[in-house]
């Protein structure tokens, strides 16, 4: 199937899986479709009424047959339900430790930022054989992230983060689209993916204009915006400590505890209002409009290298 003109290449760990499936539900349309209209030109011609005066038999109905055309049916649905959702659940979760790299979709353009720092437009490179999570958000419209060679496609909203992660299997350069119309030049909103052995993907990096990490940059943020002035590292500002909280529950005044995630972590600094840390005054005011996306997404990587640092102390709960 990889020689037909429609078909793209495979060159990602779940390619083939996407593949397989798409193939099951072409062939099963397929049979019923000839099953069907054959069987409806059969009919035709078998039990055309041959004279005007002709009335057919009555038809009392069959219950095996009833049974037949209720069961295969099902068994069908049931078994794409049982392969989709399997293979939906199974590639809508990053592996641990995958390289993450932040997208950001613009009218009419890609920017892309290594945690290391390297910023790029219109071309990602990532290592062969690595897991890569993309976490993406847009300035603008709807866009959507669409590598047809990886078999990866996920909408990238604005006001949200949204996630899809890959690892390629091929060395090469693959096609980048934007697969939702955002746009007078919604066509020309293209990429590329460029994959790399990982010894040329090191060089790549090192060789690139020197520059701040995304930690770095969102430490110098976080200071120029004064958040330290509240959230205290001792826990003892107006704002609770910051140390070890990413990736860990976090208590709310309305009594839910949700995970400071990066999703969480934009709400925060965008709609502090909206989701309190139970414990503390609604003090603190919202940057919408003052960071842009770049300095929001280097902010979170600031406070997600926090969450590598102990855990802060017990705070009594202030009235």
């Amino acid at each position: 199937m990889q020689s037909l003109p429609f078909q793209p290449e495979q060159a990602s760990t779940i390619a083939r899986s996407v593949d397989e499936l798409y193939y099951f539900l072409t062939v099963v349309t397929l049979f019923f479709t000839a099953l069907i209209f054959s069987l409806i030109f059969y009919f035709m011609i078998r039990y055309r009424r041959r004279s005007p005066d002709e009335r057919p038999k009555a038809i009392e109905g069959s219950f095996p047959l009833e049974v037949l055309w209720t069961a295969v049916p099902t068994l069908i649905v049931a078994v794409i339900f049982v392969w989709s959702s399997t293979l939906y659940f199974r590639n809508s979760e990053a592996p641990r430790g995958s390289m993450e790299i932040f997208v950001t979709g613009k009218q009419w353009m890609w920017k892309v930022e290594h945690p290391e720092g390297q910023r790029e437009i219109n071309e990602l490179h990532v290592p062969l054989g690595r897991p890569v999570k993309l976490t993406m958000t847009s300035e603008d419209v709807i866009h959507d992230f669409f590598v047809p060679a990886f078999r990866v496609k996920k909408d990238v909203l604005p006001g949200r983060y949204t996630s899809l992660w890959f690892e390629a299997t091929k060395v090469g350069t693959f096609h980048l689209f934007c697969a939702q119309y955002c746009g007078a030049f919604h066509a020309g909103m293209i990429g590329s993916i460029i994959v790399q052995e990982p010894d040329e993907y090191e060089r790549w990096l090192a060789g690139g204009t020197p520059g701040e990490s995304m930690e770095q940059a969102g430490a110098k943020v976080f200071q120029a915006s004064g958040c330290p002035s509240c959230h205290m590292a001792d826990g003892t500002g107006l704002g609770p400590s910051l140390l070890g909280v990413y990736g860990h529950p976090v208590k709310l005044t309305s009594g839910e505890t949700v995970t400071a995630d990066d999703a969480y972590l934009r709400e925060c600094i965008l709609q502090p209002a909206l989701r309190r840390v139970a414990g503390y005054k609604p003090l603190m005011t919202s940057f919408q409009g003052q960071l842009s996306e770049e300095q929001i997404n280097n902010v979170i990587a600031y406070i997600r290298a926090l969450g590598n640092a102990s855990p802060p102390p017990k705070q009594e709960v202030k009235p």
